[in-house]
């Protein structure tokens, strides 16, 4: 997109997969469920794909259980408290963002969170990351009545902001990131270092750009 750094005052980002690396907590948790049933550990990169289902990735892939079974409630309420209790345990932001938020702040460019994940899971977990200290709003996928891809969650994040939705960038690593941040009228640009699921490839989710790097998000908004 041709004008996106002369138009864009803000940026937001899905949280797991984009801003942090929560993928060794979640698959963490799914072998806690294994190890509880006597079944030998799987390799992370087993999990790493799916983490953007949540739990209903999480057990498809530890336990091979789908929401149409009659035991994926209990299961996935088991799955969501082995997580809380572990959740801080690896989960890092991502190496190579912390330059970009440094740069974001040095900048004044505000920035935000947008995820669909739980408030009782996000907020204590950006606190614990301390990005709470900078973040200028943080949207779980409760806070509002809709979750992505809706764009209630995102447009919520620019209300809070005060900044126009329009003169928004959002960055995700999933389909609904991308098909969000449309709806709400907002710039796109999808994250190949994120999860990214078992759909289509990312080049076809029709991002406005598709970034390799963190880096390259301060070359489109003209920052480096």
């Amino acid at each position: 997109m041709a004008g996106l750094r002369e138009r864009i005052q803000a940026v937001l980002f899905d949280l797991d997969g984009t801003l942090i690396d929560s993928a060794p907590d979640l698959a963490g948790a799914g072998n806690d469920m294994r190890k509880a049933r006597g079944l030998p550990p799987l390799a992370y990169e087993a999990f790493r794909p799916m983490v953007g289902a949540g739990a209903r990735g999480m057990l498809g892939i530890a336990l091979q259980v789908t929401p149409a079974d009659d035991a994926f409630l209990a299961l996935r309420d088991e799955f969501l408290s082995r997580y809380e209790a572990r959740m801080t345990q690896e989960t890092r932001v991502f190496d190579t963002m912390v330059p970009v938020l440094a740069s974001l702040r040095a900048n004044e460019v505000p920035w935000a969170i947008v995820t669909n994940k739980a408030e009782r899971f996000t907020l204590p977990l950006v606190r614990s990351l301390s990005l709470h200290d900078h973040a200028a709003a943080v949207v779980g996928g409760d806070t509002t009545p809709h979750s992505k891809p809706h764009p209630a969650p995102l447009l919520e994040a620019a209300r809070r902001m005060g900044i126009a939705p329009g003169a928004c960038v959002y960055v995700g690593d999933d389909l609904r990131d991308v098909q969000a941040g449309q709806a709400a009228g907002m710039a796109t640009v999808a994250a190949a270092w994120g999860y990214l699921g078992q759909g289509d490839p990312i080049t076809a989710w029709g991002a406005d750009h598709v970034i390799e790097s963190p880096g390259e998000l301060l070359n489109l908004l003209g920052l480096t």
